[in-house]
């Protein structure tokens, strides 16, 4: 009799439990992205690098 009673109320649980319904939006889903990018390249040359470049100009 217990287990009758304990399956009635799990039906009866189940059965009022609440529906979930997952629809596709209508219009298509946007998303801006403003993204700016910027880059800074910063070069050190030691003292001895920086006199061989001027002693020779046309190396690079």
């Amino acid at each position: 009799m217990r287990t009758m009673t304990t399956f009635m109320l799990t039906g009866a649980t189940v059965t009022t439990a609440g529906c979930v319904n997952v629809t596709a939006p209508d219009k298509p889903i946007v998303i801006n992205l403003n993204i700016s990018v910027t880059q800074e390249v910063v070069y050190r040359l030691d003292n001895e690098a920086k006199t061989l470049i001027q002693q020779n100009p046309g190396i690079f």
